[in-house]
């Protein structure tokens, strides 16, 4: 019995000292670990300038852009061809050129609306300094001709200097040809609800400066397992302070759904308040609900059964709600060390949701200028079983 001990103590020995005598790497790759969640799809990937929006058509072509935030960005719009990006809808348009109006600047979001059309959200704010008269807007392109149909430009008590315009959708019922909704996510703290009527071109703003609209106080998101905070190359650290993000329409029309980027929490509005224009801020304000916490979120997007898909930046995850779901309880359809950073999410009438992964949270200014981005920036997809919202 003593000799059995012996061995056995020898044994549990040895495997201690084989294991220890391991590398690190070795070690950690048979250690328990999380596991991923979904079957990513790489649909392209960039070497070049970072992005931010994605949408696709309905035959197909995919669009991206590229903000010009201080990346080297030939051209702001681009189209996926073959296993490279083209300028869209040309080179020309994508050029710098003081003509604002007739020119993109810096773009933030590219949506195809129910119409097939593709539309291109610039912000007209490079670098993000304040915006000129004819940078801010929104321009309808068509898909059959390539060529631009509609140029609408933001008169200044709607886009303020300070307003940086960030994501755009369409209900194509509403009016003579139908209405687009705009979030406001300024850093500044001008924050809204924008919206157009694209038959005449007008457009105004809503839930100015609203509680929902606005960046939570104090917010500190930890992403990659550390604090996200604003960090120059010179000065002091301070919290970001980004408002209205995200934004998706409800299948039945009768909702705008919201989120800040700073902040955890989604809040719809009703569509009926916001399109009527005579409707003052406390009377849209009244429709406002606060439907609990989503977790820190960057793109949202909606499906033909009602449901909200999240982004979750802090845990390279996207989830989706369903309409009668409690606040908490979303079903994660992403998890994967790869989503680094999910920014814009984009459902196809394929089936498959389409974003883009930016590393949006490794750039200079959040670590004291220096850029921890590796390249490539990457665009998935994943199968979902669902259609996109098409009012019209």
């Amino acid at each position: 019995m003593v000799k059995f001990w012996r061995s056995l103590v020898l044994l549990s020995v040895t495997a201690v000292l084989f294991w220890f005598g391991k590398d690190v790497a070795a070690q950690l790759s048979e250690l328990p670990q999380s596991q991923t969640v979904g079957e990513l799809e790489i649909v392209a990937t960039f070497e070049g300038a970072m992005p931010t929006g994605v949408t696709v058509s309905q035959q197909g072509r995919i669009f991206v852009n590229f903000p010009r935030w201080g990346d080297d960005v030939p051209f702001t719009v681009g189209e996926v061809v073959g296993n490279g990006v083209v300028p869209y809808p040309d080179a020309e348009i994508n050029s710098d050129n003081p003509q604002l109006q007739n020119y993109l600047v810096s773009v933030q979001s590219v949506v195809v609306d129910p119409d097939n059309r593709l539309w291109i959200l610039d912000t007209g704010r490079p670098l993000f300094k304040p915006a000129a008269y004819g940078g801010a807007k929104l321009i309808g392109v068509d898909l059959e001709s390539n060529s631009v149909f509609k140029t609408i430009l933001f008169p200044k008590d709607v886009a303020l200097p300070t307003t940086y315009l960030n994501d755009v959708r369409f209900d194509l019922t509403r009016g003579k040809e139908g209405m687009a909704f705009i979030t406001d996510s300024s850093p500044e703290g001008t924050n809204g609800i924008i919206v157009v009527d694209l038959a005449s071109g007008k457009s105004w703003r809503k839930l100015n400066k609203h509680p929902s609209t606005l960046a939570e106080p104090n917010f500190v998101p930890i992403v990659e397992g550390k604090p996200l905070l604003n960090r120059p190359a010179d000065g002091e650290p301070s919290y970001m302070t980004i408002g209205a993000d995200g934004i998706a329409i409800a299948n039945d029309g009768s909702k705008l759904y919201y989120s800040v980027l700073s902040g955890r929490h989604l809040y719809s509005v009703s569509l009926d308040a916001l399109a009527n224009k005579n409707f003052g801020d406390k009377k849209v304000a009244a429709t406002v609900e606060d439907l609990g916490a989503k977790g820190a979120s960057d793109g949202l997007e909606s499906d033909s059964q009602g449901r909200i898909y999240i982004t979750d930046y802090e845990h390279n995850a996207i989830r989706r709600r369903s309409p009668q779901a409690m606040a908490g309880s979303d079903e994660t359809l992403v998890y994967d060390p790869h989503v680094l950073w999910a920014d814009t999410l984009s459902l196809a009438t394929d089936g498959y949701l389409y974003f883009t992964a930016n590393q949006l949270h490794r750039q200079p200014g959040f670590h004291n200028g220096k850029d921890l981005r590796r390249k490539p920036y990457s665009l998935f997809r994943i199968a979902v079983n669902a259609q996109p919202v098409l009012l019209k």
